[in-house]
């Protein structure tokens, strides 16, 4: 750290590393730490609302992920094919869209507590009906129930960031966001895991959701506690159909979409399968695969605020292009993997993705209109999730010639599509003011040195 420190005039590092040395220094003395609970406990004091809604967030994943990630074994125990599974992702994926740009509009139509409860009612409907019904039509028909809570909060929690916080700490207060969303994820496919292996697939499974349904229950009463943010005060405006929605996206948002869009392809078409490469081809138990989750979300907690800490200070472009480059890392290395170690790896990979997760977000949140944020991201999330969900189809289909071949694919998708918004950002930045370097002016004694 003291080399870029004394050598800053002779070797010019980019900003971020020597702020990236700045911050890690005072850590011998936990300064940094301290700071960060401070700041922590000042974003959330004055916050009601985030602070009920991560309460909710937090509960009900982790009823949720007791069993969402053992779905697609699940259903390979209810003797399905591999198209019902590769049906089931896919649906998913396109289920998440509608229901995410729906969802947006009714949070700013009806108000954000309406909306989160009775999407929670619903949901829990949904896993009444996959409880009660142990086939697969039981499972694909709860899937359009169940997946209201989790499509629907994602855009509205987006909306509620920013009616909550200011522009420059919407990386943070996302960050938080997904911090605490993992967190039940960390804890509860162990467990999961655990039912499996004692009762079996089938039976594990139906008491997970049973937990899940109490959780969900109970979560109810949190989510009242909500209060309405007040709006900004502005000229009452035509809304828009969803036509002119993507029609209003600018070049940056449009280019970050087609870039997502590709990478989303590397994440759909092996994912439905990774479960069941671990436990049927590496040959690793339930408790593991929850072991694994637990490595694949320490990665992601672990990187999230730091990074969301860095995004705030400096563009958020080169954040987003390192989370492509782990997305396209991940399908090679489960081709890697022989073993409970290896795998320990590739989900270690696949939890680091999240590193510039929420400077993607942030920045969608940024590209929008505020007054037409809920619309806006929600057009960009359908969009995105349409598209994407053929890509569950095309893994089943390449499933059916081998891992090998479907890890493959979903490589060279995710390569595609980095490529593309370093070739996107490069051009902007050409186009820009050439007095702006990493989102600062440049000194005159930089200007003098050079």
């Amino acid at each position: 750290m003291d080399f870029f420190r004394r050598r800053r005039n002779l070797i010019v590092p980019p900003r971020f590393v020597a702020h990236f040395a700045d911050f890690f220094r005072p850590l011998r003395k936990l300064a940094v730490l301290r700071r960060f609970v401070k700041r922590f406990a000042d974003f959330l004091r004055p916050r009601r609302n985030l602070i009920v809604l991560l309460v909710a967030i937090f509960v009900i994943g982790a009823g949720e992920e007791l069993w969402m990630r053992f779905v697609p074994k699940y259903l390979q125990a209810l003797g399905v094919t591999v198209f019902v599974i590769g049906l089931y992702d896919g649906l998913r994926t396109l289920l998440s869209a509608a229901y995410a740009y729906r969802g947006e509009v009714l949070a700013d139509l009806w108000g954000h507590r309406r909306v989160f409860i009775i999407f929670n009612l619903v949901s829990i409907a949904g896993y009444a009906l996959v409880l009660f019904i142990p086939n697969w039509g039981g499972v694909i028909a709860g899937m359009f129930l169940f997946l209201s809570w989790s499509c629907v909060s994602l855009p509205a929690t987006f909306s509620l960031l920013g009616a909550t916080l200011a522009a420059e700490r919407h990386s943070i207060g996302v960050g938080t966001q997904s911090v605490i969303g993992r967190l039940p994820i960390m804890i509860a496919p162990f467990f999961g895991g655990m039912l499996i292996d004692r009762f079996g697939v089938i039976v594990g499974v139906r008491i997970a959701l049973l937990i899940s349904i109490l959780l969900s229950a109970a979560t109810i009463f949190v989510q009242w506690q909500l209060r309405e943010e007040p709006k900004e005060k502005v000229a009452k405006i035509e809304r828009w159909n969803f036509r002119r929605s993507l029609g209003e996206f600018n070049r940056p948002m449009r280019q970050l979409l087609l870039s997502d869009v590709l990478v989303g392809f590397c994440e759909r078409i092996p994912y439905a399968w990774v479960v069941i490469f671990a436990m049927d081809y590496i040959g690793i138990s339930g408790r593991e695969i929850g072991m694994l989750t637990t490595v694949e979300m320490a990665a992601a907690a672990l990187c999230i605020i730091p990074a969301s800490h860095f995004a705030e200070k400096f563009p958020r472009e080169p954040f987003v292009v390192i989370t492509f480059v782990l997305f396209a890392l991940f399908p090679v290395s489960l081709l890697r993997a022989h073993g409970f170690t290896t795998l320990a790896v590739a989900f270690g990979i696949r939890g680091l993705k999240e590193f510039g997760d929420t400077s993607r977000k942030a920045l969608i949140i940024g590209y929008c209109a505020p007054e037409r944020r809920g619309q806006m991201v929600g057009a960009y999330y359908l969009v995105r999730d349409l598209i994407v969900s053929a890509g569950a189809i095309v893994g089943a289909c390449l499933w059916k010639l081998g891992p090998r071949l479907n890890f493959l694919a979903a490589a060279a998708l995710g390569v595609a599509g980095t490529l593309f918004y370093i070739r996107s950002v490069r051009q902007a930045r050409a186009m820009a003011s050439p007095i702006m370097l990493y989102g600062r002016k440049r000194s005159r004694s930089a200007d003098e040195n050079s």
